[in-house]
């Protein structure tokens, strides 16, 4: 007999306990409610077309003198970094004082068809850093960036120096073309030409497949199998559908914008070879010469550690930091872990350099 084999008696009693199971759920489900996107009290500060900036409402005393910006990639929603309460990178930064903005880019449609990379860099956000700037009496401020968003923000800050005192990436490629990067592989022969000019916008929904298909088994079957034995615990049901909610809530992309992307940094490795163009300006990070804080995750599936590492030995600052967080791209920032590692060590990083 296989060792995993069931008595008919075993299966009979696993059949009834799925049975509970499932009918719990139905009344679990009842008891969800609403599912919120991001949990922490913030209000609009400043609105761009479908651009909107978020500052979040202090819980402590006294704020850090420095404001910090948050940006993300435009791939997904920004509220991951806010979950929920027990699961929120932003809660944790407030906590430690940091006074936190947050870019929001908003759901692009056809009219954003023509949007480029110079647009969200030297456009939205330039003018969301001269904001917070301007509010603050500030010449520069912190910035972190997400993902896309960290390589988002190493442009910016190669582009504007001046503009940013500290400089936070977290999960972000840099170098796109490492061996281990699954994404880059896929994206090397892509015919994004043909791609950007049949469909226009690129739909999230394709995006998703991709980003699931990177890791199936668990993405698209287990985790569902998994949730069966949550079915009885409506909080922890609730946690794990405000997950979902997240994973499909992704705003399609910008063709033009995706176009670049894709040729610039994943086909052409343009960032590490310095041969980026974000308009009529060359991207060369040896002009990031104020501090840097490099997170990675050593689990990353998405954004591998040493397509992170490879920031060190470019960027012109001498004060750089490398920290290995271990987890996967996701866990970063809501595992039970991150709450008690990240947003302190970002803080304290931030802190002691005024």
């Amino acid at each position: 007999m296989f060792p995993f084999a069931m008595t008919p008696q075993q299966a009979g009693e696993e059949l009834l306990r799925f049975n509970k199971k499932m009918m719990a759920g139905l009344s679990s489900m009842s008891e969800v409610g609403p599912i919120s996107a991001g949990v922490s009290n913030r209000e609009v500060v400043y609105t761009d077309d479908k651009l909107v900036l978020y500052r979040y409402q202090a819980r402590v005393e006294k704020r850090h003198r420095v404001p910090l910006l948050i940006v993300y990639a435009l791939v997904n929603r920004p509220y991951m970094a806010d979950l929920q309460e027990d699961r929120s990178l932003i809660r944790g930064l407030l906590d430690e004082g940091m006074d936190v903005y947050l870019v929001d880019w908003g759901y692009p449609d056809g009219s954003d068809r023509f949007l480029e990379l110079n647009d969200y860099i030297n456009g939205y956000l330039k003018r969301c850093v001269s904001y917070i700037c301007e509010a603050h009496d500030l010449y520069r401020i912190n910035l972190l960036g997400i993902c896309q968003g960290g390589t988002f923000s190493l442009c910016f800050t190669a582009l504007h120096p001046e503009k940013i005192r500290n400089l936070v990436t977290t999960v972000t490629p840099v170098d796109f073309q490492t061996p281990d990067n699954l994404l880059s592989h896929w994206a090397k022969n892509l015919d994004v030409d043909l791609m950007v000019e049949t469909l226009g916008n690129i739909p999230s929904d394709l995006l998703n497949f991709t980003f699931l298909s990177m890791n199936p088994y668990r993405l698209t079957g287990q985790k569902y199998l998994d949730m069966v034995d949550l079915l009885d615990q409506p909080e922890k049901l609730k946690n794990f559908l405000r997950m979902e909610k997240w994973i499909f809530d992704s705003p399609d992309q910008a063709g033009e914008a995706f176009r670049q992307f894709i040729k610039d940094f994943y086909q052409r490795n343009g960032l590490v070879k310095g041969e980026v163009m974000i308009g009529d300006q060359r991207v060369d990070l040896k002009n990031i010469a104020m501090p840097v804080l490099n997170v990675y995750a050593t689990l990353d599936h998405l954004v591998p550690p040493a397509s992170s590492k490879a920031l060190k030995g470019l960027v012109g600052s001498t004060d750089y930091t490398e920290v290995p967080f271990k987890g996967g791209h996701i866990g970063l920032y809501v595992s039970g872990r991150a709450q008690q590692e990240v947003p302190p060590t970002i803080a304290n990083w931030l802190k002691a350099r005024g």
